[in-house]
């Protein structure tokens, strides 16, 4: 019997892919999670053999989540599962260690795949994915700004360039207002930028948003 988590902040969505890997008769949802939070305390107790993680969750997020799986569960496949097209966050998370990403418009049939490829050891990379690595492995030493932004800064540099305040920020993350404004300082020097309007420029320029 493969063992699932899900880790999903919306309940629709949790059940939704219950059902779907459910009416495979080898597969099971053991774990049904709200939060990244929730889940760190489920692993604690118990083991599953794929974890299915979201990427925008309240708590402890699901970048943040993988960075603590690889670290304790290195053997345990994480498979992200996300509305935000994949150019915005796939390559990030693969190199990152995810053993996959999937759209939330995937089809069904797609999820229980993805789910038997990373048991088998397998990466489940989307075609997209594929070019948007080789490309990246193409590229010459100078890299385009964004690229050079941690994973922590690539989120804010998301949220900041999709209007959000550094308030609005900090209550999605869970960080303090502090802490938002440094990371917004921090990215906009990486970047030579000088205000929001830049960044939401940049973002457009580059089809990030």
């Amino acid at each position: 019997m493969i063992r699932i988590l899900i880790a999903d902040d919306h309940n629709i969505v949790r059940q939704g892919l219950k059902l779907i890997l459910e009416n495979n008769h080898d597969m099971k949802v053991v774990a049904s999670c709200a939060n990244g939070i929730e889940a760190r305390d489920w692993l604690h107790k118990n083991d599953c053999d794929v974890a299915l993680v979201d990427i925008a969750m309240p708590g402890i997020n699901g970048i943040d989540l993988l960075m603590r799986l690889r670290k304790d569960y290195p053997k345990l496949p994480v498979l992200i599962i996300s509305a935000y097209p994949e150019d915005q966050y796939a390559v990030r998370l693969i190199k990152a260690g995810a053993a996959g990403y999937l759209n939330k418009e995937c089809a069904p049939d797609e999820v229980v795949t993805a789910v038997r490829n990373v048991l088998d050891g397998k990466r489940h990379i989307s075609h997209a994915v594929v070019e948007m690595l080789a490309n990246e492995l193409s590229l010459p030493d100078g890299r385009l700004p964004h690229e050079s932004l941690s994973n922590r800064e690539h989120q804010i540099f998301l949220l900041l360039a999709s209007a959000k305040t550094v308030a609005e920020i900090a209550d999605i993350l869970k960080l303090s207002v502090k802490t938002v404004s440094t990371y917004r300082t921090r990215i906009l020097d990486k970047m030579k930028l000088q205000n929001n309007a830049e960044l939401m420029r940049y973002a457009i320029s580059k089809n990030l948003m």
